[in-house]
Formats: structure tokens, C-alpha cells, sequence
């Protein structure tokens, strides 16, 4: 793996080359990382067509029933408009507007992720944001995944491009080689794309950028009570994502830790994804402290992705946990219930931002914006106020604003 500054330069070149290059240099990166010639990068109707029929009853179902549990979930964090006085004839309002533009990135990798279509995609249709596009990259015979696709068109996503990388993240962000240019960029993705948003959310030029959400990680915390297969599980699930994933367990039991151990060495040959667990497993962690509050202290200065409870009574440990980027509760919790169906957003931050940062919301698509309105009596009451702090800032120009309109009113005008 690169070192970060590596990752960073590198994305930072890809950026400039896809800028300078447009259209060319995005054919020509797609051939070089992707391996597949994509001379038109937009997805057809008749490549959407052919990727529902490709798909069978069942696949299509579970898309539509997670896609509507992600609905509902998201649907209920709609926020009202909001005006009060905040005295007489000083009126504040909240105003919710949604993001003009929004760019959804999904990743495809050694795996394709329907699941992030629909993390994406429901809240950017929920906001009500005009324009909203889909980049993912293509398969080496050229086209998108069918699940991809599939799940893009449920969530009312219709405008996909099979471009991904960095090169993607530059495309949305600059409008390049036909993409319309978009406001933000939301989405997970290795550590190439990571580095890609946040150059471009650093460029004035560029688009805002949704959060740090790179390779996948997860911290089990775990008592005597738990079940060491299920935990076992728990770890590999995630660690099969990447690579670089992180899978650590923190349990105050030596016991569990051995038999977790044991359970990872016979659960992991058994699993497909053989290669990538190597290296990420390979970097896995158990820790044994002495105690569960210890474990929670040591999670909230990790600060996870995901973070599993399976602990006695995991509910009562909730006040506890103040930095993590989902919680789940209890053994009949798996993580991958998150992943794809239970109704939250898998979209999290990564690295340790969920110290700051929470995970994608329908508040990732919508802009929240104020207005105030006084009337003739209000500013007479206040705007002294308003003078008075001028003054103290040395800003006369904002306390003459204010007295300008005091003097008017004292003279009579209405």
C-alpha cells in the first residue's frame, strides 16, 4: 500500500491529467486501472433494460425492500421549516432548500455495490436535489454491474456514467467530458478516491465533499457472553471489503479472544474472498483489557466506522459510546443488516473522523438557510443593540447600516 503522501500525489495527478485531458484522459485512465475501453462512459436505456433483465424476481425484490426500509428511515428526517420571534418585530426563519447538483460515487472494485446505490441515491431523491448523476466503474467487458444499474433506476437515479477513481471524482466535481458539474460529492471509496474528494472540496473550483470514508473497518467489543462464531463472523465480514479494511476485537475475556481466534482460522479458508482476507486479516487485532468500560474508552479514542456491542445488556452501554459511525446492539445485530437493509446509512466516516463527522443523512443532500425580518418597531428596539457591538468591533460601517435606519425612523419614515 502507498504511503499516504503517495496516495495523495498520486490522486492529485490524476486530477490534473483528467482536467487537462477531459474526455481522452478519462477513456485512457478507465483502460489503465479498469482495464476496459469505454469509449461512451454514459449508461444507455438500453443498457438499464438489459441489467433488469439480466437480474432474477428475487434479486430485484431484495433490492426494492431495502431500498424501502432506507426510504423510511430517511424520509423521517425530513426537517420542518422553522420561524419564531425571537422578540417583538424580529422575525428568524429556517429555510430548507436542497443541493442543486449532487455526484454519487460507487465503487465496484473486486466487488460490486448495489447497497451503496441505495445509500446514495434514496436521500439525493428524497432532498429533492435537481440534478443527480452516478459514477461507477465498469466492468472489464465495458458495461456497469446489473445490480448497480438495477438499483440506480429503483432509486430514481437515471443518469449513470461507468467512469471511476479519482478520475470520476474529478469528472463530477469540474464537469468534464459531458458530466454536469455538481455541487458535491458523496460516496465511499479506496483511499485514491478518499484523497481525490477532499483535494477537490479544497479547490474553490471544485465540490464539496460529504465526509473521509475510505476502506472499511470494525471494532467488536465483546464479554464472555457472547458467541465467538458469531464474532468471528462479525470480523471477516467487514475485512473481506478491501484489503486495507481493519477488523479489531476488544473483549475483557482471554477465553472469548481464544476462541474467536479459533474461529476466524475456520471460518476464513471456507470464505471466497481468500486474498483479501489474507492481507486484512492479517493486520487484525484482539485486544484484552480488563474490563468493558475500558473496551468503550479505547473505541471512542478509535473512533470506528462500525461499532457491535455484544455484551450483556448492550443497550445500557449507549451513553457510554460517544465516537462511532454506527452502533450495533447485541448477537442478533450482524453488521451487514446495516450494510444492506435495515434502514440506516452504510455511508461512514473512516479513519477516525467519526470523532467529527456522522454518517451520510438525508442532511448530506440539504441546505439549511436563515432568514430574518424586522419590522420598523423591531429595529428601533434592537437596532441599538446591533450599533452598540458594532462600535466594539471597530466596524462603523456596519453600526452606521444600522443607525442610518434609527435616524429615519425617529424622523418619521415608515
Amino acid at each position: 500500500m502507498a504511503e499516504r503522501a503517495d496516495v495523495v500525489a498520486q490522486a492529485r495527478e490524476i486530477i490534473a491529467q483528467t482536467r487537462a485531458g477531459g474526455a481522452a484522459a478519462i477513456r485512457s485512465l478507465t483502460a489503465r486501472f479498469d482495464g476496459a475501453d469505454v469509449a461512451n462512459p454514459r449508461v444507455t436505456p438500453e443498457e438499464f433494460a438489459a441489467a433488469r433483465a439480466s437480474l432474477d424476481a428475487e434479486d430485484i425484490s431484495a433490492i426494492e425492500r431495502a431500498a424501502a426500509n432506507v426510504r423510511a428511515f430517511h424520509a423521517a428526517q425530513q426537517l420542518p421549516a422553522l420561524s419564531i420571534e425571537t422578540e417583538p418585530g424580529v422575525r428568524c426563519e429556517r429555510l430548507i432548500r436542497p443541493i442543486p447538483a449532487v455526484g454519487l460515487y460507487v465503487p465496484a472494485g473486486s466487488a460490486p455495490l448495489p447497497s451503496a446505490v441505495i445509500m446514495l441515491a434514496v436521500p439525493a431523491t428524497l432532498a429533492g436535489c435537481p440534478t443527480r448523476i452516478l459514477c461507477t466503474p465498469p466492468q472489464r467487458d465495458g458495461n456497469a454491474n446489473a445490480a448497480v444499474l438495477v438499483a440506480a433506476e429503483t432509486c430514481g437515479i437515471t443518469e449513470v456514467y461507468k467512469i471511476g477513481g479519482a478520475q470520476a471524482i474529478a469528472a463530477m466535481a469540474y464537469g468534464l467530458a459531458g458530466l454536469p458539474k455538481v455541487d458535491k460529492v458523496l460516496g465511499p471509496g479506496n483511499a485514491w478516491v478518499t484523497a481525490a474528494k477532499q483535494l477537490i472540496a479544497a479547490d474553490p473550483e471544485g465540490a464539496a465533499l460529504d465526509m473521509p470514508a475510505g476502506p472499511s473497518e470494525v471494532l467488536v467489543i465483546a464479554d464472555d457472553s457472547a458467541n465467538a462464531e458469531f464474532v468471528a463472523a462479525d470480523l471477516l465480514a467487514q475485512a473481506e471489503h478491501d484489503p486495507l479494511s481493519q477488523a479489531l476485537l476488544i473483549t475483557d475475556s482471554a477465553t472469548l479472544a481464544n476462541a474467536v481466534h479459533r474461529a476466524v482460522a475456520t471460518q476464513q479458508p471456507k470464505l471466497s474472498r481468500g486474498a483479501v482476507l489474507a492481507r486484512s486479516m492479517g493486520e487484525s487485532r484482539i485486544i484484552v483489557v480488563k474490563d468493558i468500560a475500558e473496551a468503550i474508552d479505547l473505541s471512542n479514542r478509535y473512533a470506528p466506522e462500525h461499532l457491535s456491542l455484544e455484551v450483556r445488556e448492550a443497550r445500557r452501554w449507549l451513553p457510554a459510546v460517544s465516537n462511532a459511525g454506527s452502533i450495533f446492539l447485541g448477537s442478533w445485530t450482524p453488521e451487514p443488516m446495516g450494510d444492506y437493509c435495515s434502514g440506516t446509512n452504510h455511508v461512514l466516516p473512516t479513519y477516525g473522523y467519526a470523532r467529527a463527522y456522522s454518517g451520510l443523512s438525508l442532511f448530506d443532500f440539504i441546505k439549511r438557510v436563515t432568514v430574518q425580518e424586522l419590522t420598523p418597531a423591531g429595529l428601533t428596539a434592537l437596532g441599538p443593540t446591533a450599533a452598540r457591538l458594532a462600535d466594539l468591533e471597530g466596524l462603523d460601517a456596519h453600526a452606521a447600516a444600522v443607525r442610518l435606519r434609527l435616524a429615519a425612523l425617529a424622523a418619521g419614515a415608515r
